[in-house]
């Protein structure tokens, strides 16, 4: 199955682009060649860009309050595993703790002045060259013990956010039930009757070879199925599409 998932409100959206973000980061900051180091710094400033102009973090740690507070109602429930309720609220604890603690998210980044002065080279096209920024060149040639290294120096300031973030949207991603349905000839839609919800999120099996185009709101949600090939738009279909959906509000 392959997952789709759109966002009911503007936080939630930075919120899904800071994980997407985030999880390219990782990836390329693992020992690998130094052109994966490359993508894994563009990335870092890719980050610094999405959080520039908003303040993520106060979002986020309401949001982590706000869940905290739902859970802790939850103790001594008999339905709930009281081991696994408790090692969620530690977690939220430590990363709450390391988001409160810092000053704006990624500051000691912008204040290192040599990846002040890369970041404005990689805004140019082709300015990671050799001829713009020798340091950088010979950065790159350090050994992959040594790139690494300076990378997680690097992400450290942004590990608390990461981690707040994903804490955030897997409770949220948790508060859903899925259930099955059918756009018939390739269009659903569900009236909401003005309930407040966060996320929605959609499976579609893969070897379908359609992909939804969706639009919702608190009133109600769309959902309209397309096939893209070459170089032709995407075209709806007309057939009936199964699928699984999910509504997200905590």
């Amino acid at each position: 199955m392959i997952l789709y998932e759109y966002p009911f409100n503007e936080r939630i959206r930075a919120y899904l682009r800071l994980e997407y973000l985030f999880d390219r980061l990782f990836y390329f900051a693992r020992p690998g060649d130094a052109k994966n180091h490359q993508i894994a710094i563009a990335t870092i400033f890719d980050i610094l860009d999405a959080i520039e102009r908003t303040d993520i973090k106060t979002s986020v740690l309401q949001d982590m309050e706000r869940q905290r507070l739902q859970l802790v109602a939850l103790r001594d429930h008999p339905g709930v595993s009281q081991d696994a309720l408790e090692g969620m609220l530690r977690e939220m604890e430590k990363t709450t703790s390391g988001l409160s603690t810092q000053g704006k998210a990624g500051q000691p980044l912008r204040e290192n002045e040599w990846l002040v002065s890369l970041r404005g080279r990689l805004a140019v096209p082709g300015g990671a060259t050799q001829i713009e920024m020798p340091s950088y060149h010979a950065w790159q040639h350090k050994p992959e013990e040594v790139r690494c290294a300076d990378l997680q120096t690097w992400m450290a300031p942004l590990k608390p956010l990461s981690e707040g973030v994903t804490i955030g949207l897997r409770l949220m991603r948790e508060s859903g039930r899925k259930q099955e349905a059918t756009a018939e000839q390739g269009a659903f839609q569900q009236m909401l009757g003005g309930r407040s919800h966060q996320l929605l999120r959609v499976w579609v099996a893969d070897d379908a070879g359609v992909f939804p185009e969706i639009s919702a709101n608190k009133y109600m949600i769309w959902i309209r199925f397309s096939t893209q090939g070459g170089e032709a738009k995407p075209q709806q279909v007309s057939r009936d599409v199964h699928f699984q959906m999910s509504l997200c509000s905590t």
